[in-house]
Order: C-alpha cells, then structure tokens, then sequence
C-alpha cells in the first residue's frame, strides 16, 4: 500500500518554497507530454537559466539557497520534473519515455517560455537530462553547469545502490530519512527539506527515463562551456573518477569540488561560494 499522502506532500513543499524570494512566480507550461510546473524569479529581461533538480523527491524547491543570488543578473525558471513528485501534471500515459522525449519535452517547455537558447543547470540526474539535452539541441545550450550529476561520466558504486535498494523497493518515510542520512554521513540537513523528502515517499512516479552515460566521441564534440562541481563526499561515486573522465573528454570544462558536502546535500546545503561561482560562470 502507498505510503504517500498528497496533502502532506504539498504542504511541505510550500514550506521549502517558502524559503524562494519573495517575488517569486509561478507558470504552467503546456507541452506535449504534459503540463510542466515552474517557480521563476529574477527580472523578466535577463538572460535566462533553467533549473533541473534531481530525482525521487528533490523537486524544483531544492534550489531555494541558490535562487535569490541567481536571480540578480538572470531570470530563473526551475522545473519540477514531469512523473516525478512536485507539480507538473503528466498527460496521461504520454509522458518522456526516452531521451529524445526528454529532449523534446524540454525544446517544449522553452517555446511555451518565450526562450531561444539557455544556460542550463542540473543536479544529480537533472544534470544528466541537461547533458544529454546539451548534445541534442546545442543550438539551445549557452552555458552547462551540472552538480554531482550522475551517470553522466561514472556509474554509482555499489553500496550506494544497495543502501538505496530497500527505500526503491518499499518507499516509506523512515526508508528515505535512514538512506539520506547514510549518503550525507551524518551530517545534518534541513529539516524541512528532509521532510518534503519524505512526504515524497511512494508517490506514483513514471519511470524515469535512464540510459547509457553519453558516448566518449559525443562528450568530445560539446563546445558550449562547462562548469561541474563535485561532492567531495559523495557516496553515490568517486568524485576523482568523475572529474578525471570529464576533463579526459570535455574541451571546455571547469571543475570544482566541494569539501564536505556529500551528493544529497545538495544544492541546498552549498556553502556561498557555489553561488558566486555559478555567477561568475555564467555572467561571462
């Protein structure tokens, strides 16, 4: 039986929006996989920047510690993903069922929003949606910046996926909160992040779309710059190999790694600096 409770779920998600700049605006984007649910902020004419947040319950409210410095100098629009938890409504059973669906729900979403081309950012497997979108609409892609994106350039370690087994097969609160304190190492998160975490527990997903990291020779020819920022304590892979096999293979690569933070603790739990290297990255 589905643990998962609607109401529990919206309520805690309006609490971590609660943490977004006040101005902040909520769209509705048509498109034809379904309609996808947007929180935007920052001044209507600058350059835009699409957020995509990670799987299972992370939802477009996860950036809420990036987005007022973000939206300084750039319009932000951050997506819930569609058949993921969060407020974008599924059309029915059409909804992205591979990469070239992704990538055509989101040349969708960008039309509906009035955007020619973008900086594009992701975390975790929003990362790999923004990479593999970046290698099919380049003309779309200005700027890439992916945090902790996974298989994108290595696969997940094995305990990683076997600590998050019993919470895939049995989705419960108290699965989630065991598993996100087992990748952080203890180390504390917010509180109402987490719960909106667990509220998320046994919503009825779509499978997601998944697939092959990108291939060497299609990572080679990306010429839209990059910046990739690593979790020095990821538990979901080694944030070395990463950065080694995307600066083997990217030509415009930038890469930092964040101490202490592991992969679910991000974005919200990133220091400052993350904020000013993305501005930096971006405003060039």
């Amino acid at each position: 039986m589905s643990t998962y409770d609607s109401d529990a779920f919206r309520a805690a998600y309006d609490k971590v929006m609660a943490k977004w700049p006040a101005e902040r605006e909520t769209v509705r984007v048509p498109t034809p996989f379904g309609t996808t649910y947007v929180n935007a902020c920052g001044p209507r004419d600058a350059p835009p920047l699409l957020l995509l947040p990670g799987g299972g319950g992370a939802t477009s409210a996860s950036w809420y510690a990036q987005a007022a410095d973000l939206a300084r100098h750039r319009r932000v629009l951050a997506v819930d993903l569609i058949g993921a938890p969060g407020r974008s409504e599924p059309a029915g059973d059409r909804h992205p069922r591979t990469v070239a669906d992704l990538s055509a729900w989101l040349d969708a979403l960008l039309d509906g929003l009035g955007v020619e081309t973008v900086d594009l950012g992701g975390h975790s497997y929003g990362g790999w949606i923004a990479l593999q979108y970046a290698l099919l609409a380049p003309a779309r892609v200005r700027r890439l910046f992916l945090l902790d994106p996974t298989q994108c350039f290595a696969g997940f370690k094995a305990a990683y996926l076997l600590h998050a087994l019993p919470m895939l097969l049995r989705p419960a609160p108290h699965r989630v909160r065991a598993f996100l304190e087992w990748e952080s190492g203890g180390v504390p998160l917010d509180p109402d992040w987490l719960q909106l975490q667990e509220a998320a527990a046994g919503f009825h997903s779509v499978k997601p779309v998944t697939g092959p990291r990108p291939k060497p020779e299609a990572l080679r020819g990306l010429e839209a710059p990059v910046l990739l920022c690593l979790a020095g304590n990821s538990r979901t892979h080694d944030a070395r190999n990463v950065a080694a096999r995307a600066g083997g293979l990217l030509p415009r690569v930038e890469t930092d790694v964040l101490p202490g933070l592991s992969h679910h603790a991000l974005p919200q739990a990133a220091p400052a600096e993350l904020s000013r290297r993305l501005a930096d990255f971006l405003g060039g």
